[in-house]
């Protein structure tokens, strides 16, 4: 039996094992999935359990996907562009690092049936998920993207590689469209992004990359005022369903079963 994990810290949120296991069922794959939290320190033990083909796959969440890439030996051109890896794999003898973000963000996006060309963007955060976020963004042809982040240096490193990048201290507001949380913040019961909800207007679009819960104060907020919303669930099914066809050539099924298993 091949053996899976997802890495991270916190891990107790993840889906994946329930989504994994669920396709390995129905596709009639003879493996496991789980899910592990990880201290840095045991990152290398984890690559090496790679190399040895004691595990076949790693797909890494927060805060992680960033601090793998040193004991990579090769990273796929997504994740070069975006210097975050989300999904490890053996091939040809090297450890390839992955990034299915991307592709994950952007087909959420068409899910929802969104259109964001000539619209402003507004994200919140500058952890691993962001460089993806952006270039998905920006190769569906955004017009503005607005970054803000509770330490504003980080935010302000993406500049070296966006420099069109509008970098607003935490707690400010500018005209947007969508605003998307790309912070951890919520994973926790009654976490709350301090913003001035009440002055951002309605009609706009609040997505959370957070999954789980299914319904963080951000979203419970925007919801009340008018505003259109949704959670990172589609994206996590797109970027895992990435992750499984690359580990196992085989794609799997999206359909409404799929969906409702990780309600």
């Amino acid at each position: 039996m091949k053996k899976y994990l997802v890495i991270g810290n916190p891990i107790d949120h993840s889906l994946s094992p329930k989504l994994h296991n669920y396709w390995f069922k129905k596709n009639n794959i003879d493996a496991a999935y789980e899910k592990k939290l990880l201290n840095e320190v045991d990152i290398k033990d984890i690559i090496s359990k790679v190399k040895k083909e004691l595990i076949h796959g790693v797909n890494v969440t927060v805060p992680y996907k960033k601090t793998v890439i040193p004991f990579i030996d090769e990273l796929s051109p997504e994740a070069s562009a975006s210097e975050s890896v989300n999904t490890i794999y053996k091939e040809n003898n090297k450890i390839i690092g992955h990034n299915t973000d991307i592709a994950g963000f952007e087909l959420s996006l068409r899910h929802f049936q969104y259109d964001v060309r000539d619209k402003s963007v507004f994200i919140l955060g500058a952890g691993g998920v962001v460089s993806s976020i952006i270039l998905a963004l920006k190769k569906m042809g955004v017009s503005k993207i607005i970054l803000s982040n509770r330490t504003r240096k980080n935010a302000e490193n993406f500049r070296k590689f966006f420099s069109d990048l509008q970098i607003v201290d935490w707690g400010e507001t500018r005209e947007f469209h969508m605003i998307i949380n790309a912070t951890s913040i919520g994973l926790k019961e009654n976490e709350e992004i301090k913003l001035d909800y009440e002055n951002l207007g309605g009609n706009k679009f609040f997505y959370d990359i957070i999954y789980n819960p299914k319904e963080t104060e951000f979203l419970k907020k925007a919801k009340i005022l008018g505003n259109r919303t949704e959670n990172g669930k589609m994206m996590f099914i797109y970027q895992a369903h990435q992750s499984f066809t690359i580990w196992h050539k085989i794609m799997p099924e999206i359909d409404d079963e799929t969906i409702k298993l990780l309600e």
